[in-house]
């Protein structure tokens, strides 16, 4: 019901939820049918269905590298992410994980749902890794070597300034932006992008994800792992749980403001990252999760609803973004609309207030400067703002045939 009225109020949402539908089951058509890359890519899909469909769109030898890297890092963070591993137990396992990959017999049984099966049966992966170009093996073995000792490094270390926690993004995020670069120059169709971009790539998602997960992060059974630098919530609060109470909820929405102000810093180099590419698969491959991304922030900006529940796109939203996502103008007009629905929210009172309106008019003035602003109308505010009158009268007209169709087969029955 909740979908349904999602439609109804943005009835232009249906046609591109209607074909991110079809393009997810053709996707899960084109399964290989080897059985160690059949796991991989319908393991790809339950651990991550928007991904795994843009991830088929690449190329076929960087599709595959892109599928083992993302699971092979999705297993190394399921590792990390198991709070019931003993320390002792995990440091060692983290440290090791690159050497894991070249074993066909190597598994370790941790994680919940699908990722239990992606530990337990991790050895489909290392038999499609092995399979891999030199190249791509060898850049993916390097990424989860330095990422897995990152991530011990932090299981025995608070985050507690901002440097810490611009550390720790770059170990679990910021590798994987560096990795990918990797991927694409070894595919030789992109350049080798500067470290410091592709870092940016990865540590504005992870920020993003960081902020979002607050409550189920600290809500973590048997125990949490909260990675807001002490740093920033120290300012607010004297216990980073005490941020989800109704009576601090004045404090938490500033201290969420401030790590909203602060994600937002990585916009630009993410910018400058993506108009540097060449290739329409790998762009739409980076850019899709970024706008996801800023879309996410806008939403998140000064909602106490982050510290009650899930805030997130809503489907349809996510659909379009998938679907028209194809070039750098929708880029600059989806992070300058998405800035403009950020920048009404802040309220001049915030302790904030200056620094992220000058972030966000930071990030406007790059998008205004690419030229491309006044070429074409944007598919977010624009269908915010006004319902389709033709999309309303189709919606209504599938739901009668629909209603026509159960009618007719009761009457049968």
């Amino acid at each position: 019901m909740g979908s349904l009225a999602a439609v109804l109020r943005h009835p232009d949402d249906l046609y591109p939820l209607l074909k991110l539908k079809m393009a997810s089951r053709q996707a899960e058509k084109q399964i290989p049918p080897e059985p160690h890359w059949a796991f991989c890519y319908s393991m790809l899909h339950k651990v991550s269905r928007s991904f795994a469909l843009v991830i088929q769109q690449l190329g076929t030898d960087l599709r595959n590298a892109v599928c083992i890297f993302y699971l092979v890092l999705r297993a190394l963070d399921t590792v990390e992410d198991d709070t019931s591993i003993p320390t002792d137990v995990k440091v060692p396992i983290l440290i090791a994980f690159h050497r894991h990959v070249y074993d066909r017999e190597w598994r370790f049984s941790c994680g919940t749902k699908e990722y239990k099966v992606l530990m337990d049966q991790f050895h489909h992966v290392s038999t499609a890794f092995l399979e891999l170009g030199k190249g791509y093996q060898d850049a993916i073995e390097d990424i989860t070597k330095r990422m897995g000792a990152g991530m011990a490094k932090f299981i025995c270390k608070e985050v507690e300034s901002i440097d810490d926690y611009d550390e720790y993004c770059y170990y679990v995020a910021g590798l994987v932006g560096l990795g990918l670069s990797k991927l694409f120059y070894a595919s030789g169709t992109e350049d080798l992008a500067p470290d410091s971009l592709s870092n940016s790539m990865g540590l504005f998602l992870q920020k993003t994800n960081i902020i979002r997960d607050y409550l189920e992060d600290i809500n973590e059974i048997p125990k949490c792992r909260m990675f807001w630098p002490r740093e920033i919530w120290s300012k607010y609060v004297n216990k980073l749980e005490d941020l989800k109470y109704e009576e601090n909820s004045d404090k938490a929405v500033q201290c969420l403001n401030d790590m909203v102000t602060n994600a937002l810093m990585h916009v630009e180099d993410c910018l400058n990252y993506m108009s540097a590419l060449r290739d329409h698969a790998i762009f739409r491959f980076c850019a899709i999760p970024q706008i996801m991304a800023i879309g996410t922030l806008a939403l998140c900006y000064n909602n106490i609803e982050v510290f009650r529940g899930v805030v997130k796109m809503r489907r349809g939203l996510t659909a379009k973004v998938i679907d028209r996502t194809n070039n750098m103008t929708d880029v600059y007009l989806a992070f300058y609309d998405f800035s403009n629905i950020l920048k009404p929210k802040i309220n001049k009172n915030d302790p904030n207030a200056t620094k992220t309106l000058s972030r966000v008019e930071a990030i406007q003035k790059a998008c205004m400067d690419s030229g491309v602003l006044n070429k074409r109308k944007s598919y977010i505010i624009q269908s915010e703002l006004r319902h389709s009158s033709t999309m309303i009268v189709i919606f209504f007209i599938i739901l009668a045939i629909i209603f026509s169709y159960l009618s007719s087969t009761r009457a049968s029955k």
